[in-house]
């Protein structure tokens, strides 16, 4: 890619997440020469896509560097002529997510937004937007890529993969915040240190660390089984049991404990909820509340630091690091979700994986892994992208068979009745953005 005016795309770019991606943008842009930026969001979100602008425009300004930066209501505006398009949508925005968490608590199931019931309703609702999305860059940007960080993450760049023709990688800020979190553990610079991953969005396995090239994985666990964990502002913070991780031989994602840690995680999710009548998408709305009050306030320039308590950590890092590299042809390594075609030899080849890329000019090239994942990490793994397969199919066909046996298959629901009961609930919930399920009979 030689074009030294860059044109990105930012689809919901109203989101509080936004300042993290301008700050990145204007970090890098000696190396990431954008020149036009628009936002894009919906009608409902005119609002916040005001303030959240405002906002960049006073950071652009500070910065001195030479960046249009334009809002707008129409996708296709943003899109049309854009070398990058960023997607961090939420389809019913907020009251949605709070719902996705309820209505499975309401079963006596874990209630969380990206896995499970919850993570399963904001799929039917995510997958056909973003294929829109996909269908308007056919058309008026086909040589961009796609930077999707929409959750599910891995779920949806699969959707992409599978019914769409535009080049697309798949993002999540998970897999540097680990290696962030493992150098600080260590006392060292990121840069010396090298963590090979493995899996799919949020069931990732850290399976390999090496620090200055030599292999510490070993001491790096027990560590870990010690009570030093690693944690995300999102996730319980429940510490592991030592002789676990030494039984699994690798570092679980922190949301692997809605996994391994069932019982515990839905009892502490149950309890908050019963004692206090939040979820976490409440205490988002409370703090998204406080950010548009700074955002407002025209001496704000910076990303202030109170968006830490959003979540996200490193998001600017990952998506201009992203973009960046391929732009620059840069050819270094990042972990991030594509095609499988062969990597991971128990699932797939048209999966979506989270693996170690090589990035370049054409996108992301998954690396080798040094040997296959063992059976501990493998049951799992195919399991819930069984789900992942079935979920995408309800999601683009509206196949109320495929969502059943999707929610019955996934392991935080794992029961026939359970499944049928909660995905009656969900459907009824979010009619007004499922169209595709209108017309059929359960």
């Amino acid at each position: 890619m030689t074009r030294q005016h860059l044109k990105v795309a930012v689809i919901g770019g109203g989101s509080s997440y936004t300042p993290e991606l301008i700050e990145g943008i204007l970090r890098y842009h000696d190396e990431f020469p954008v020149r036009e930026l628009v936002l894009a969001d919906i009608e409902a979100g005119a609002e916040k896509l005001a303030i959240v602008a405002d906002l960049a425009r006073r950071m652009i300004a500070r910065s001195g560097k030479e960046i249009a930066l334009r809002t707008t209501l129409d996708r296709r505006e943003a899109i049309a002529g854009a070398d990058f398009v960023t997607t961090q949508l939420r389809v019913g925005m907020l009251e949605a997510r709070s719902l996705d968490e309820k209505i499975p608590l309401s079963h006596r199931l874990i209630g969380q937004e990206t896995t499970g019931a919850g993570g399963f309703a904001k799929a039917l609702r995510t997958v056909p937007v973003i294929l829109d999305i996909c269908r308007d860059m056919e058309e008026l940007a086909p040589d961009a890529f796609l930077v999707n960080f929409t959750n599910p993450a891995g779920l949806v760049t699969e959707a992409v993969l599978k019914h769409s023709r535009i080049k697309t990688v798949g993002l999540c800020n998970l897999p540097i915040d680990t290696k962030m979190q493992i150098a600080a553990l260590y006392g060292v610079e990121p840069e010396r240190v090298f963590i090979e991953m493995a899996g799919i969005n949020h069931l990732h396995w850290t399976t390999r660390v090496l620090l200055d090239g030599a292999d510490v994985t070993d001491s790096f666990l027990k560590t870990l089984g010690s009570g030093k964990g690693l944690t995300v502002k999102n996730v319980p913070d429940l510490e592991w049991d030592a002789a676990f991780i030494t039984s699994l031989g690798a570092l679980p994602c922190s949301y692997h404990r809605y996994y391994y840690m069932k019982n515990e995680m839905l009892a502490e999710l149950a309890s908050d909820f019963e004692r206090t009548g939040r979820t976490r998408a409440d205490e988002v709305k409370s703090v998204e509340a406080e950010l548009f009050d700074i955002y407002r306030r025209p001496e704000v320039t910076e990303k202030p630091k109170q968006l830490e308590k959003r979540g996200g950590a490193y998001y600017s890092e990952a998506a201009v690091r992203l973009m960046k590299s391929i732009y620059a042809d840069k050819g270094d390594i990042q972990v991030v979700n594509v095609r499988n075609g062969g990597i991971v030899s128990c699932l797939p080849d048209d999966a979506s994986i989270e693996v170690n890329c090589v990035i370049k000019a054409d996108g992301a090239h998954p690396l080798q892994l040094k040997a296959p994942l063992s059976p501990q990490i493998r049951g799992l793994l195919q399991l819930v992208k069984s789900y992942e397969e079935l979920t995408i199919e309800a999601a683009v066909r509206g196949d109320r068979h495929a969502a059943l046996q999707a929610l019955t298959i996934h392991p935080l629901v794992g029961d026939a009745a359970l499944a049928k009961a909660v995905l009656a609930d969900i459907l009824e919930a979010n009619a007004a953005y499922l169209p595709q399920f209108a017309a059929l009979v359960p």
